[in-house]
């Protein structure tokens, strides 16, 4: 283990033992430590154990991102070979049995999983889904007092043959599923009830009443920036508007509140229309 955040190396000098039987394939063994040496390891202990431990928190790369924080150099493979080389826990006789399939090619091939409802976590998996290798692992072990399972057939048989003893319910995924195709069933067996209740389709429906414009305003009512204009409060300090709609129609607009357009020197220009104090001005121009 790194001490100070730095590598540790010892050093140590030990025994070989020399074997005197002549048919022994090792002729030499040499001294182990117990509790810090063990045979063809690189690592203590202590090192080994951590590492471990931190590959089944965090699995390879964010182990030995890890690793490198506490001093300790190693790579993601590494650490997935210190996980797989522990020892299978040892999973203590389930009381509640989940069974369930999983597929390992959709469609084409599928297993039997099997849960530890208790605890939540997976016991056994089983290459098919035949009723008679559940019945087998079943059959196994008699302590099993409640099997969960789906509807499938095959497990029905298989918890029926090998747990005869043990009681079978069904998931709470499943009593949903159950309660929504009951409830679609009966829905659908009463439907004529429903169509007294529903509106008749052949009927149209009401539309929006249109408001009338008694005016000849080019902006009607109803229309929403119109209205919001109409309706805006007149404050003391406002430009007093002419009496009727607004905003006026195109044919109010005076000619001051058209757009300009520039005099040329020699007269108006071509194509471009004039106000009358322009078109005054020039024919007073012109001789005769």
């Amino acid at each position: 283990m790194p001490s100070g955040g730095r590598r540790v190396a010892l050093c140590l000098r030990v025994r070989r033992f020399l074997c005197p039987v002549i048919s022994c394939e090792r002729r030499t063994f040499a001294e182990q430590l117990p509790g810090l040496t063990c045979r063809y390891g690189r690592r203590t202990e202590r090192l080994w154990s951590t590492l471990a431990a931190v590959g089944l928190a965090l699995a390879g790369r964010a182990g030995a991102r890890l690793a490198s924080v506490i001093g300790v150099s190693v790579s993601r493979s590494t650490v997935l070979r210190l996980v797989e080389a522990l020892p299978d826990p040892e999973v203590p006789a389930p009381r509640v049995v989940g069974v369930d399939e999983y597929a390992t090619r959709k469609g084409r091939h599928y297993g039997t999983v099997l849960v530890d409802v208790e605890s939540r976590r997976p016991i056994d998996l089983l290459p098919d889904r035949e009723a008679s290798s559940l019945a087998a692992w079943l059959a196994k072990r008699p302590e099993v007092e409640v099997v969960c399972r789906d509807r499938a057939p095959f497990f029905a048989e298989g918890a029926t043959a090998g747990a005869p003893q043990a009681v079978q319910v069904a998931d709470r995924w499943h009593l949903w599923h159950n309660l929504s195709e009951a409830a679609e069933r009966c829905v659908a067996d009463h439907r004529g009830c429903l169509q007294v209740l529903a509106p008749d389709p052949a009927q149209p429906a009401p539309g929006p009443k249109e408001l009338e414009d008694p005016s000849d305003s080019p902006w009607p009512r109803g229309h929403r920036f119109a209205d919001r204009t109409r309706d805006r409060p007149r404050t003391a300090g406002s430009r007093a508007q002419p009496e009727g709609d607004w905003p006026p129609a195109p044919d109010d607009i005076s000619h001051r509140q058209a757009p300009r357009r520039r005099s040329h020197p020699g007269g108006p220009v071509p194509g471009a229309v004039a106000g009358p104090a322009v078109q005054a001005r020039h024919f007073q121009a012109l001789p005769g």
